[in-house]
């Protein structure tokens, strides 16, 4: 009997949101807000419907446990900057939002070089900080796209979000801290 792979719908979709990364640059930095307004709303759904399908079908995967993040990641952070650099988000939050990234990335990797057992498993605070960044996109995107008068709410948003933001780089600075501190005492 051959053994042959199955097709892994939440790959295929995590992989649909990775490759829409060049395309949300590319509306965004030719003003086509309304139409990356959708790309967004497809990235936030989609994000959702691979983990519920992975998890509901038991179709997750090693390939899906990285793919689903970085695409995630890449999202995000291309759009941040993109947004930035068309002068519709500050600067002061694209570095707090890069400099967290970079820091996870980095301690990640110290780690994973240092004890060759890196697991990373989402925080919750890392879970709400990413739904608040996407929110925040969305509504950025979407008043400037459709035309609306720029609100407090928008005001109110980024301010939430720098501040789930810089917790949710904290509670992995002091989650991983703690790790390698066990670690180094033997425990």
């Amino acid at each position: 009997m051959k053994n042959h792979a199955k097709l892994n719908i939440p790959n295929l979709i995590s992989l649909s949101r990775l490759l829409s990364v060049p395309l949300a640059v590319w509306l965004i930095i030719n003003d086509g807000l309304l139409i990356c307004f959708w790309v967004l709303i497809y990235a936030g759904v989609s994000d959702a419907v691979d983990g519920f399908i992975a998890k509901r079908y038991d179709l997750r995967s090693k390939l899906g446990g990285y793919l689903d993040p970085i695409a995630d990641k890449a999202l995000l952070i291309s759009v941040f900057i993109s947004l930035g650099y068309s002068g519709y988000l500050y600067s002061w939050l694209i570095l707090i939002v890069v400099f967290r990234d970079i820091l996870i990335l980095l301690g990640a990797l110290i780690y994973h070089l240092m004890y060759q057992d890196l697991v990373i498993e989402p925080l919750v605070i890392s879970k709400i900080n990413t739904t608040v960044q996407f929110i925040l996109l969305a509504v950025i995107i979407g008043f400037n796209g459709f035309n609306l008068e720029e609100s407090f709410f928008i005001d109110v948003l980024i301010y939430i979000t720098a501040f789930t933001t810089l917790s949710s780089g904290a509670a992995y600075v002091y989650t991983w801290g703690g790790k390698v501190a066990r670690k180094e005492l033997g425990e």
